[in-house]
């Protein structure tokens, strides 16, 4: 019979195989993952098979701490929560590729990441992005976002679709090869059988969602790939195009930093909510699901 999402302290033992006494020895220690509603004590399953997991014994040794920073992809949501929060955690983001390649080197403690890969169509898969030897890898869901073209306001060109790029004189805003928008505008130009060469691009790439609505904003392009979020906040028309999975990922240890703790918690909150409502484009019904546990 499948265990509940949410154990009593009964049900916690049994799964733990301890006794009802060492689970309160454990939750007075603070050391065991759990919520207290209305005085009753109850163990998320997940952050319990996080927490065990946690613990292995002869699991890969901590060579040196690795630096409270978080990398990959910029998200308008996710960089104001880290702020407000007091995650206190550095922000290095320079695009869903070179945030995997500092969480592998031990550079940064998250990464953020909304990598599509076409040939399984599925977001952030460890394995296609050189993470499945990561032993102690764990993907945490964050948002679903809606991206889409982003057009000036008013969308002058009278531009309906991705195929309206094609036209002679339309310049379009890009991102940095391994960001992972730039992955999701590749596989739909190949869906639409639009051939890249054939296209005209804006002069400099654009290092983060925001650089690129800005781009098309301040009439350096006139259409790009990017999120409803960072539309909105540039006043641009928006076009959706696909819903995406932003993830958070990060070594196993590291969800029970204080740091990431103090994200989850204000993640929450009614004010969190309400800022997310306020951004658009977001889904966070599923945010802190644990979506991948090496």
């Amino acid at each position: 019979m499948p265990h509940p999402t949410y154990l009593t302290t009964a049900e916690a033992a049994e799964y733990l195989r301890l006794k009802e006494r060492k689970i309160y020895d454990l939750v007075s220690q603070g050391v065991i993952p759990c919520v207290r509603v209305t005085g009753k004590l109850l163990f998320p399953r997940q952050r319990i098979d996080l927490w065990l997991m946690n613990h292995l014994e002869g699991d890969d040794a901590v060579s040196s701490p690795t630096p409270p920073v978080l990398a990959g992809s910029q998200d308008p949501l996710l960089e104001w929560a880290v702020k407000e929060s007091g995650a206190e955690l550095a922000l290095l983001c320079q695009g869903s590729g070179d945030g995997v390649q500092r969480l592998i080197d031990g550079r940064a403690m998250l990464a953020g990441m909304h990598i599509w890969h076409a040939g399984t169509r599925r977001y952030n898969e460890p394995a296609t992005l050189g993470l499945s030897g990561m032993r102690d890898l764990v993907l945490i869901r964050w948002a679903k976002r809606q991206q889409g073209l982003l057009l000036p306001p008013e969308n002058p060109h009278r531009i309906t679709r991705l195929e309206d790029a094609t036209r002679p004189g339309i310049r379009i805003a890009h991102r940095q090869p391994d960001a992972g928008v730039s992955h999701l505008l590749q596989s739909l130009l190949t869906r639409h059988h639009i051939d890249a060469h054939q296209l005209t691009w804006a002069a400099h790439p654009s290092l983060s969602e925001d650089d690129l609505a800005l781009a098309i904003r301040q009439g350096e392009a006139d259409i790009g790939v990017g999120i409803e979020a960072a539309a909105r906040r540039q006043g641009l028309a928006f076009i959706p195009l696909q819903e995406e999975h932003f993830d958070l990922a990060m070594r196993r240890r590291h969800y029970f930093e204080p740091a990431m703790q103090r994200l989850l918690a204000f993640a929450r909150s009614e004010r969190f909510v309400q800022r997310a409502a306020a951004l658009g484009g977001y889904d966070i019904s599923e945010l802190g699901t644990v979506v991948y546990n090496a």
